[in-house]
């Protein structure tokens, strides 16, 4: 019970965090707000019964330390305003990257499957979507369409591709794709707010829908998803449905977003950057078909990790519907847009 306590009193907190970065009017409002949201999640992601989690908690504070010292270095490069400094490239520059540090995007990338590689499932839904609010909102406040901005982007998508590759853990797996989607998600912000938003909207769904099937299933690495014997096949069925959906594969709603960032992009005459997004992006899907393939087909005769994979009835109802949304979302939307 005190422990259940202490973890809403850090969520509160943290919540409270990323809501005074997003509604505070001035630059050092946003610092105060990040520092309060780092300063909660770190208790949150700390175990004592794990020590690797530890280790992991000790990486994010130092980076984030770092990050924030940045930030507020580039702010107080902005108050003192010699030189017209706000105007200038490397005071916008310092801003941005030490937001993309803050989330992960690459070249500032090395930290994320670190720490999301020895974290609870819980806590990795939270580094992959909540922890990246505030930090993306000021960066959309502030981003231009710069050559930095432009190698981010193609640099996270690259990363993310070529990162998941090799990958057996399904944590690691999951970094590298939100390494990927965070390239879509910066090129979404140089188009329009609203895209970035709803992508983002998107994104966590898929991302809680799958983090709630490998919590229930107890799944942290590729062998476990092999074992047949353990799993049913409509389970499995449903998570690979979710793990193409957050590929972007079009019949399922993941491609929407996707769809909406290439349609922004071509009517600001970026086909280029488009085309190489959409390139390195069918990487991504392709581990993704592969794990699906290979789950599906491939059967096991020795339980190589024993496992009791049971989820309840409500749960497997709740799993059916959110699938169902997930598949039949970008039909539906397609047929409204087509009947206005």
């Amino acid at each position: 019970m005190d422990n259940n306590s202490t973890k809403l009193l850090f969520l509160s907190t943290l919540l409270m965090g990323t809501i005074l970065s997003i509604s505070s009017n001035s630059w050092f409002g946003v610092w105060m707000g990040l520092e309060i949201n780092l300063l909660s999640f770190i208790p949150m992601l700390t175990n004592n019964k794990n020590m690797m989690i530890n280790e992991s908690s000790i990486k994010y504070f130092i980076i984030q330390a770092i990050a924030s010292t940045m930030l507020l270095f580039s702010i107080i490069l902005i108050q003192l305003k010699y030189m017209s400094w706000e105007k200038e490239i490397i005071p916008s520059m310092l801003i941005s990257s030490s937001l993309l540090l803050k989330i992960g995007a690459a070249p500032f990338h090395f930290w994320f499957p670190e720490v999301m590689g020895a974290s609870e499932w819980l806590n990795c839904f939270m580094l992959m979507t909540w922890q990246k609010i505030a930090p993306m909102m000021i960066l959309s406040y502030c981003i231009q369409l710069t050559n930095f901005i432009f190698i981010i982007v193609i640099s996270s998508i690259i990363i993310g591709a070529m990162g998941g590759l090799n990958q057996t853990s399904l944590r690691h797996l999951l970094a590298y794709s939100s390494i990927s989607h965070l390239g879509w998600m910066i090129s979404a912000m140089i188009s329009s707010e609203n895209v970035w938003e709803i992508y983002f909207i998107i994104y966590s769904l898929m991302s809680l829908i799958l983090v709630f099937m490998f919590n229930q299933t107890k799944l942290f690495f590729l062998n476990q998803i092999y074992t047949a014997s353990n799993m049913k096949t409509e389970i499995k069925f449903m998570m690979f449905l979710s793990l193409l959906s957050i590929g972007g594969l079009p019949p399922f709603i993941g491609f929407l977003p996707k769809w909406m960032v290439m349609q922004s992009l071509m009517e600001m005459n970026m086909t280029s950057l488009m085309l190489i997004m959409v390139m390195l992006t069918m990487i991504t899907l392709y581990y993704y078909l592969r794990i699906s393939f290979s789950a599906l087909i491939i059967s096991y005769s020795e339980n190589y990790w024993s496992f009791n994979f049971t989820i309840e009835k409500l749960n497997s109802t709740l799993l059916t519907m959110t699938v169902m949304i997930s598949t039949m979302g970008l039909m539906s939307t397609s047929t409204l847009i087509f009947l206005y």
